[in-house]
This record gives C-alpha cells, structure tokens and sequence, in this order.
C-alpha cells in the first residue's frame, strides 16, 4: 500500500485479494469460496471496473446480514438434457454458481457444438466479463446476461421498471492476443458507477440518470433518493433490456424483475458455442487476428490515441495495474476497513 493523493490510496493485487478474503471469510465462508469471491472482485479492479471491485465488499458483508447471502451455500448442476443445463446457485455467493454455469456451459459446447446453461436463486455475480473471457480461452464464443433488481427506467418513463441488465459476448482469438469482449449495461452506465462517482464526488454523464420526479440530473445521489438510470440509446438500450428480462428472467426462473413473484436475484443465461463446428478454428483465429490488426489500422480520430478493439482496454489496464497497483478512493479504503472492524478483523492498512 502507499498513498498518492489525499483521496486515492494505492494497493498490490496481492494485499486487495488477501483482505478481501479475509473479510468474506470472517463472515462465514469456506476458504474455497471466499478465493472465487475475492478473485473475482479484485479482477474487476484489475481490469479497470472499480465499480464491481472491492467496493462491493461492505454491500456484500451487509447481505450477509441481511439473510440476502448465504456463504456457505454451493452451487449444484443439473443437467436438462443434451446441450441444456442449469445451476441452483442456492442463495450462496453469485460468482462460484456463475464460474460453475460456465464451466458446464464451455463442457456441453465441446460435446453438442452448442450450450445453453441457466443459473437460478442467483446472487451478485460481479463482472459478466470475466465469464465469457474464460469461455473465449477455451476456445468458443461465449455470450452472457443477466436481469436484476429494478433500477432503470423505461424508455418514455421515469420510475424504476428494469434492471441494468448487462449483456457480454466473447470471441476467441489466438494465444497471446486480448479476446474480443464487450461488457455493458443496458443502462446508461452501471449502477455501482453511481457508487463509484459517489465516492468520488464526481457527477454522472448527462442523460444517465433521472431524480424521483423524472428530472435529468448528474448528481449520484439522486439515485439513492429515489431516482432512476435511464438506458442507453434511448429506444435501442430499452429494446436490449427488455430482452434481457424476458430470457435471463424467464430461463432462469428469476422472473422479470418488475413482475410479483421476482424473486429478487439474477437471472443468468449463459450460451457457448464451438467455433470448430462451424469454421476449422486455424481459419477461424486467422480471420479474427486479420480483422482486429485492420480495425487498429485506421487512423485514430481527433481526441483518440489509438483505435482499439473491445476488452483491449482491460487487457492493457490489467496489464498496468499488475505492474503499478491499483487506486481505490480513500473513502473506499475507509469503509473497508470499518467494516472489517465490525467483524473484529484488523486490516494492514
């Protein structure tokens, strides 16, 4: 650790798993367990998504005590014949049911070709990235989305109807090259960026987010007040939600979020697909290295260093970080460690 600034403090990646583990451990879950968790939020930060990083850990304590989480809880496969599968996730910790959906998911692609695996009684699974990365170095196309809690207001409205709902897809590429892999909300912007401008005291984008009487408004903290995200592109975003509440809802078993009888979790659907089926992979691989190297071939536009290709960003963040360290806010580092204190925990920081 070692401070930079009076608001942004500076970890290794090491000291961020090790107290994240520690913290989940304290409140009730097994080693094992707790290494998926932590891995997965401290790879968020790595890859330069802060807003599913270690700032989630006191929200995630505070499921804990709230009966939301169950740590102890594992996730069970079950097979729903040929291609199809689902995972109970048992309430437990999102991440391990997500990782196990995907594992399944990436097997049953090798076997039919396709896969389709669903994940029920699901918690926070973190980044939908991190999964279709691992099912683009298997080998396979990977897409993912998920419904959540109502946070996002329809197009044409201004209460709180949809969740943000992210959707990612990957695409394989060859050994030593960043997967092609997109990774959004179909809101505007995620709703732990709202946690991260907020700990920042920094404002939203315009045209992200609307007050509890449907006003555009910057300020984070109209959200917690009542307001609502807005989604992104207007129609287009609200079209790709509602898809996601209608598949990830629906197939899971979570049900569309606005809905009685949403159970309150994240309804997850994961598709993966063998290249090889379609395209001999050499060929394959050859046509998405060819096509990557003539995107970052055009000339950047004014304002733009480079022209990248999707999950390129994270590649280098991570990169960086691993080397540098990674920045949490100061107010971030504190609320950490009062909740480690709440669990009788002394941090090293």
């Amino acid at each position: 650790m070692s401070r930079t600034s009076d608001e942004v403090v500076l970890f290794h990646v090491d000291e961020l798993r090790t107290v994240s583990e520690s913290i989940l451990v304290a409140v009730g879950t097994p080693d094992d367990l707790a290494s998926i968790v932590a891995g997965s939020l401290v790879d968020a930060n790595l890859a330069g998504h802060d807003s599913h990083g270690v700032l989630r850990l006191p929200t995630y304590v505070a499921a804990v005590r709230n009966g939301q989480v169950i740590p102890a809880a594992r996730p069970q496969f079950e097979s729903l014949g040929g291609a199809c599968g689902q995972v109970d996730g048992a309430w437990g910790w999102g991440q391990p049911a997500v990782h196990l959906a995907t594992d399944h998911a990436i097997g049953l692609a090798a076997t039919n070709g396709v896969a389709l695996v669903s994940v029920s009684h699901c918690n926070h699974a973190g980044r939908l990235g991190e999964y279709v990365e691992r099912i683009a170095r298997s080998g396979q196309i990977g897409s993912i989305v998920c419904n959540s809690k109502p946070a996002v207001a329809p197009h044409g409205g201004y209460t709180r109807m949809l969740g943000t709902n992210p959707v990612a897809w990957s695409v394989p590429t060859p050994p030593g090259e960043p997967p092609v892999v997109i990774d959004f909300a179909t809101s505007m912007v995620a709703e732990g960026k709202l946690k991260v401008a907020r700990a920042a005291a920094e404002d939203v984008p315009a045209g992200a987010l609307l007050d509890s009487q449907g006003r555009p408004t910057q300020d984070p903290s109209a959200f917690y007040e009542g307001g609502a995200l807005m989604t992104f592109g207007g129609h287009k975003g609200y079209g790709m939600s509602v898809m996601v509440e209608l598949m990830g809802g629906i197939l899971s078993g979570s049900g569309p979020s606005c809905l009685p009888g949403y159970d309150n979790g994240y309804g997850t659907v994961i598709i993966a697909i063998d290249v090889d089926r379609f395209s001999p992979k050499p060929r394959f691989m050859a046509q998405v290295e060819a096509f990557c190297h003539e995107i970052r071939s055009a000339p950047p536009a004014p304002g733009f260093d480079a022209v990248l290709t999707p999950g390129e960003p994270e590649w280098r963040s991570r990169a960086s970080r691993l080397d540098l360290g990674i920045e949490i806010p100061a107010s971030t580092r504190k609320a950490i460690i009062d909740v480690a204190a709440s669990l009788s925990l002394q941090l090293p920081w």
